[in-house]
């Protein structure tokens, strides 16, 4: 690895000290504009990398620069006129004419009328983005633009944007922060003398202008993969010491099964899968261990994680002591609720369940009898972590849909126990790869098969022209008394357009399409318990039709709903619309998962077609990986780890596998928890001090 610059000998000056207002030009108002891009450090901006690059080293003359290329490309010149207009309601059309004496180019944004005010009369001008002739003249469509002459510049990069910030507001504060790590290089993130990286190619300040403002893309990638591969490091070194502080707590030692799990599992009224059995027999061996459990269990919708959750409870109960599940709603509570009191009928289990429509005279003795030990599993909602929830002993806890909750309202329960075992269930099935990265502070089992005679949930993508066809299909089967799920997309940016379009699909179904059936609406605005109320009434077949957001609730099992229509499929990631599936198909009648798409691009086509094609939740998971990339997973997954800024997991395996091997030799090496810890603070702040907290 070649030399790397001496760090400063004064002391340190963490880089979290350095607050972005450090640099020159930002007051209150841009630090406020920075901060809507989780931008508050000099650490921040160092770690904003560009999302693409100009190429400026050549600036065309307009009158002679190509058209209808595909490729883009820079112009420079005098501004002669600005103009916005308004052709319709809603639309806004932002015109801007440049001239460099060669000819002339229209610059056109659409409703972006905000950007007038960056153009004046007079002004030098140079743009960059897809010449094309349009309307007798040169035009360019949403440009990036910079005010002067910006020839010979080499590759420029560009950033993610927010309304109020330019591009050269973020080019001029990453050139001061790279000038203050000149001066000050312990603020630069990740730390050196640890380790020889098999991708280093330059000085790690060097890696880092070079990703910025690189002399060539050749070594902008040499320097990405070299920062990659410190990121990685990091963050398996991190995980690595999660598991070690895992490692030394003692746990509670279960003895070999009993009377009470035999029998359980004699009364079982199906024979367990194959993936059962063993995500079963893992779970076994971690809880008859001296160290606390800490297992993921995967599996598709309906694959039966519940049932090994019931065993592992019963595991518990049986060595004496306490379990709890904790579901995201109430309505899975419940539903939890009731199938373990089925599961673990004519047995001497004492299940109970704490959700917040529990009675406050039902609370109060329900509490007395679990701080007494008369209470064996409680089942619940977050009401479980609250204060006054006290167990006698706590030996289990299971979080259902556990990416559902915060790692902090995770840990709340555990630490209602002494050291108690921790296992996790997700319907969302996680790429082998992501499984390494996410969780490899965690065991994972998978459950691939579903148990037998489930039968395979039809399903179609469709156009506009079939609604009505697809409509008479609906009425048909409700006429033969099952139920409907209609889904239309939220999207956070437009919740309130997304909620007037489901309250207008919903009066308009309940008015003039299905006027003879009960209809009821739920969306994420509703109260809770205005919500749970309209589920409980589809569930209990009360409403026949269900319009909703994508709101409805994971996991909630209504075998008599056999139709899951969604309106809008295009706006839907792969793993969504197959959890959205997986409402359907729950009883012994064919179901049906009908996707109409309005439009799309070429990857909503394909996306639409695996879906018709793939039934398997592991495989359209790594599907969805390849379609969206893995940039923002870790924050997705809500696992409590930051997200990746210059590794991509697809692309970068063989680095990732280099990292985590190279943090494995470093605690052969070295064992210093202390440093790995302030090392990972440098980089991380208070993530992954958070997590061994917790």
């Amino acid at each position: 690895m070649p030399p790397q610059p001496k760090r400063s000998g004064s002391p340190a000056r963490d880089m979290m000290n350095f607050s972005i207002r450090d640099l020159k030009g930002i007051g209150p108002r841009k630090e406020a504009l920075f901060a809507r891009l989780h931008l508050a450090t000099v650490s921040d901006l160092l770690q904003y990398f560009p999302r693409d690059y100009e190429d400026r080293s050549y600036i065309w003359p307009i009158g002679q620069a190509p058209c209808g290329t595909g490729k883009a490309l820079a112009i420079s010149g005098t501004v002669a006129s600005v103009q916005e207009m308004r052709p319709r309601r809603g639309l806004s059309l932002l015109k801007v004419m440049v001239s460099d004496g060669t000819g002339a180019a229209e610059l056109v944004w659409f409703n972006q009328a905000f950007k007038k005010r960056q153009f004046r009369v007079g002004m030098t001008l140079t743009a960059f983005g897809k010449l094309e002739w349009a309307y007798g003249r040169r035009q360019m469509n949403g440009p990036d633009t910079e005010e002067g002459r910006a020839e010979g510049e080499g590759f420029v990069p560009l950033y993610g944007l927010t309304d109020g910030l330019r591009q050269q507001d973020i080019r001029k504060a990453v050139r001061q922060a790279l000038d203050l790590a000149r001066e000050h290089l312990d603020i630069l993130p990740g730390w050196d003398g640890c380790r020889q990286s098999p991708f280093a190619a330059m000085p790690t300040l060097e890696a880092y202008e070079q990703i910025h403002f690189p002399d060539s893309m050749e070594k902008r990638e040499q320097a990405r993969r070299q920062l990659a591969f410190e990121e990685l490091f990091d963050m398996q070194l991190g995980l690595l010491l999660r598991r070690r502080h895992e490692g030394k707590r003692q746990g509670l030692k279960c003895g070999p099964n009993g009377k009470l799990l035999k029998t359980f599992y004699e009364h079982l009224p199906f024979t367990l899968t194959k993936g059962q059995t063993q995500a079963f027999l893992d779970i076994q061996a971690d809880m008859e261990s001296e160290v606390p459990m800490q297992r993921l269990v995967q599996g598709d919708v309906g694959s039966g994680k519940t049932v090994v959750a019931a065993l592992a409870l019963a595991k518990i109960v049986e060595n004496g002591y306490q379990g709890a599940l904790m579901a995201p709603t109430g309505i899975l509570a419940a539903q939890h609720y009731d199938e373990f009191c089925r599961l673990f009928q004519g047995l001497d289990v004492r299940i109970a369940l704490l959700t917040g429509r529990t009675t406050t005279k039902e609370r109060k003795q329900l509490l007395a009898d679990l701080a007494d030990g008369r209470i064996d599993i409680l089942i619940g909602t977050h009401a479980l972590i609250q204060d006054d929830v006290a167990f006698r002993c706590l030996g289990l806890v299971v979080t259902d849909e556990q990416h559902r909750f915060g790692v902090r309202q995770r840990s709340a329960l555990e630490h209602k126990g002494k050291e108690p075992h921790a296992l996790f269930m997700t319907a969302t099935p996680i790429p082998r790869t992501l499984t390494l990265s996410l969780y490899g502070d965690l065991d994972v089992s998978s459950i691939r098969e579903m148990p037998p005679g489930r039968k395979r949930v039809k399903t179609y993508a469709v156009g506009e022209a079939l609604r009505r066809r697809v409509y008479v299909f609906m009425d048909k089967l409700m006429a033969q008394g099952q139920q409907c799920y209609v889904l239309c997309p939220l999207v956070e940016a437009s919740e309130t357009v997304d909620l007037q379009a489901a309250t207008e699909l919903y009066e308009q179904l309940r008015t003039q399409v299905f006027t003879k059936r009960p209809c009821g609406l739920v969306h994420g605005r509703m109260a809770g318990k205005e919500k749970e109320a309209v589920m409980e009434a589809f569930q209990k077949g009360e409403i026949q039709l269900l319009v909703a957001t994508s709101v409805i609730e994971v996991g909630v099992n209504v075998p008599n709903a056999t139709v899951m229509f969604i309106d809008g499929a295009e706006r839907f990631g792969l793993a969504q619309l197959h959890q959205l599936r997986g409402r359907v198909g729950r009883g012994d009648q064919q179901a049906y998962c009908i996707l109409m798409a309005k439009g799309g691009s070429d990857e909503t086509r394909q996306r639409l077609k695996w879906m018709e094609k793939i039934h398997d939740g592991f495989t359209l998971a790594e599907k969805d990986l390849l379609l969206r990339g893995s940039g923002q997973l870790f924050g997705y997954m809500q696992h409590g780890l930051p997200d990746l800024k210059a590794a991509d997991i697809l692309s970068d395996v063989p680095i990732l596998a280099a990292a985590r091997d190279a943090a494995r030799q470093w605690w052969l090496d070295h064992e210093d928890t202390a440093q790995a810890e302030a090392a990972l603070k440098r980089r991380f702040g208070q993530t992954f001090a958070g997590l061994l907290n917790n």
